[in-house]
């Protein structure tokens, strides 16, 4: 009897580890960097979630978006 007990209770905690070591949430990190064509750039973040458990990664389903100047607008020619 006992050691039927002690099977289970390996059984319980090797569940409840699977449980445990799910999925795990992190960020936001950015993404992505591009120009915008006008001397700015364009920042994406968003968040990761990571499933240990299966090894996979993936990004979150909201981004933003944030739009940098570095140069300063070109000037309009005038005619």
């Amino acid at each position: 009897m006992n050691r039927l007990r002690s099977i289970a209770t390996v059984g319980i905690m090797a569940t409840v580890m699977a449980v445990v070591s799910g999925c795990t949430t992190a960020g936001p990190f950015v993404t992505n960097i591009s120009s915008d064509g006008k001397g700015g750039l364009i920042v994406e973040k968003n968040t990761v979630h990571l499933n240990a458990f299966w090894g996979v990664m993936t990004l979150g389903e909201t981004p933003t978006t944030q739009t940098i100047q570095i140069l300063p607008p070109p000037e309009m020619k005038q005619k």
